[in-house]
C-alpha cells in the first residue's frame, strides 16, 4: 500500500493506492491562502484518515521547484506562504514512513507510464495543458528530473514574442477575448470562430512537439490537462504544422494521445521513489 498526493492551488488530493490502483481518496479545496503550517496540517489531516499499518510510503506531486533527494519545496504556483517548505521532513517525522516530493507534471508522466497510455514505452514526453503549459520526461524508462526537477519546463522557452506558454495553454484563449473552455462548447456547437482558434492554437501545439522532438527525440508523447480534451478540435492542426519537421520518419514513428486516466497524477505520485 502507498499514499499518493496531488497538491495544487486549488484542491488537494490524497489517495491510498494498491497494486496501481486507489482504494480510497480524498479530495478537498486547498487552503492556500492560510500559513504555511495550516496548509501542512490540512494535508495531514488527510493522509490521517487514510494511513493504515500496510502504508509503506508517501509521495508528494507539488507545482513547483523541487530538491527531489532532500524533499524540500519551493516558490509553489497558487500556495503563496509556500515559499521553502521541508516536506520530506515534516511528514516522515509525522508519519514514520519514507516521503517521496517531486514536480506534479512528473508525477503525471510517471503515472501515464506505470499506468497509462505510455505503459511499454522506454522514452516519453508527458505535456500539461491547462493553466500553464508544463511536462514530465521518462527516458530509458526512468523519470529524468534535472537538478531541480525542472527539466520539463519546455512551456519557459521563448517562442515568437513570449514563450510557449503564452501559445500553448489556456492563456492562448484568454489573449483572444475567451477561454479554454468557451472556446470549446463553442466548437462543439459548431461555431466556425472557436473552430478557428483551435486550428491556431493546433498551430502552435505541433511547434511545442517539435520543441520535444528535438530535445529529447521520445517514442510517445501524451497530453494531459483540461485543454487535452479539445484534442480533437487541434489534433489535424497540429500534424500538418508536424510535416515541416525536418526527419519525417521520426515524425512518423512518433505516438501521440492524451492520457485518459483518472487521478494519473495521484497515482504517478504514489508510485515515486
Amino acid at each position: 500500500m502507498r499514499i499518493g498526493v496531488d497538491l495544487g492551488g486549488t484542491n488537494v488530493r490524497v489517495g491510498l493506492v494498491a497494486d496501481g490502483r486507489i482504494v480510497r481518496m480524498f479530495s478537498e479545496p486547498c487552503r492556500a491562502d492560510c500559513s504555511e503550517e495550516v496548509v501542512l496540517d490540512h494535508i495531514a489531516s488527510l493522509i490521517e484518515r487514510l494511513i493504515t499499518p500496510d502504508v509503506k510510503c508517501i509521495g508528494i506531486g507539488v507545482p513547483s521547484v523541487v530538491d527531489a533527494e532532500r524533499g524540500i519545496v519551493y516558490d509553489v504556483v497558487g500556495i503563496p506562504s509556500w515559499r521553502e517548505v521541508h516536506l520530506k521532513e515534516c511528514f516522515e517525522k509525522r508519519f514514520g514512513v519514507p516521503v517521496s516530493v517531486n514536480n506534479d507534471c512528473n508525477c503525471f508522466a510517471l503515472g501515464v507510464c506505470r499506468f497509462g497510455e505510455a505503459h511499454g514505452y522506454r522514452d516519453v514526453v508527458c505535456i500539461a495543458l491547462g493553466t500553464g503549459v508544463g511536462a514530465g520526461v521518462v527516458i530509458d524508462g526512468k523519470l529524468y528530473c534535472g537538478r531541480n526537477t525542472g527539466a520539463g519546463e519546455i512551456g519557459s522557452i521563448p517562442y515568437l514574442d513570449r514563450d510557449y506558454e503564452y501559445y500553448c495553454s489556456s492563456r492562448f484563449f484568454v489573449g483572444r477575448g475567451t477561454s479554454g473552455k468557451e472556446a470549446y462548447e463553442q466548437a462543439l456547437a459548431g461555431d466556425p470562430r472557436a473552430l478557428e482558434l483551435w486550428q491556431e492554437f493546433g498551430t502552435h501545439i505541433g511547434r511545442l512537439v517539435m520543441l520535444a522532438l528535438y530535445a529529447y527525440d521520445p517514442q510517445a508523447i501524451v497530453f494531459g490537462g483540461s485543454i487535452s480534451h479539445a484534442f480533437g478540435f487541434f489534433r489535424d492542426a497540429m500534424y500538418e504544422q508536424l510535416k515541416q519537421f525536418p526527419y519525417a520518419k521520426t515524425v512518423e514513428g512518433l505516438h501521440i494521445c492524451c492520457s485518459g486516466i483518472e487521478y494519473v497524477g495521484l497515482l504517478g505520485a504514489s508510485a515515486c521513489e
